[in-house]
């Protein structure tokens, strides 16, 4: 037996597919999928500011919790270190939504993808549960070896979320095939490395 919400859960499910073949069809896209060189270069920037994005955080979360940097004023430390946090979050973003215009039926189907997003969203979620709790109170803190409890348990769970969102990511490459545009006839990679001395 359906419901009568069906026919309009069906509706919106066809324009969402609509929606990613489309972007699959943009010139973008497809100048990406039919380049030898430019999904590695963006799959190698996207790793980069992705390890850039996780070491600035881990800084930022072991000094919350007291291992590292106790002696340094917290306010000061996220004040020189988030700036490269999110210039390499902004790298990151850009490099995945081209990756993922490639190829976006696929990834939006692939498991691995859609629990990295989730993820991403939790972390988002986490910031922003320290930004209305511990750091209104940072000025008593700021210069204490660690950080208080609810500082503590956001700065964990940061770990553990941005740690899982590597796997994850690492999992997508694994488990996801490229669109199936066919690849650039007639590639010589003779011509590509030079000629060979005689």
């Amino acid at each position: 037996m359906t419901t009568s919400g069906d026919p309009g859960r069906r509706r919106r499910g066809s324009s969402v597919v609509a929606f990613l073949k489309w972007l699959e069809a943009t010139p973008v896209a497809s100048g990406i999928r039919n380049s030898l060189f430019v999904f590695p270069l963006l799959e190698s920037a996207h790793v980069i500011g992705l390890a850039l994005v996780l070491g600035t955080i881990v800084v930022i979360d072991l000094r919350l919790l007291g291992v590292a940097s106790r002696e340094r004023s917290f306010t000061r430390m996220a004040s020189d270190i988030l700036k490269w946090t999110w210039a390499a979050f902004l790298l990151t973003a850009a490099t995945g939504v081209l990756m993922f215009m490639t190829n976006a039926v696929v990834y939006s189907n692939n498991t691995a993808f859609r629990v990295k997003v989730v993820l991403l969203v939790l972390a988002g979620l986490n910031t922003l549960a320290f930004e209305l709790t511990a750091a209104r109170t940072v000025q008593r803190w700021d210069r204490a070896p660690s950080a208080p409890p609810i500082a503590k348990a956001v700065a964990t769970l940061s770990l553990v979320l941005w740690i899982a969102v590597i796997f994850a990511g690492r999992i997508i490459g694994f488990t996801t095939t490229r669109a199936a545009d066919p690849a650039p006839a007639d590639i010589n990679f003779e011509d590509l490395l030079g000629p060979s001395a005689k």
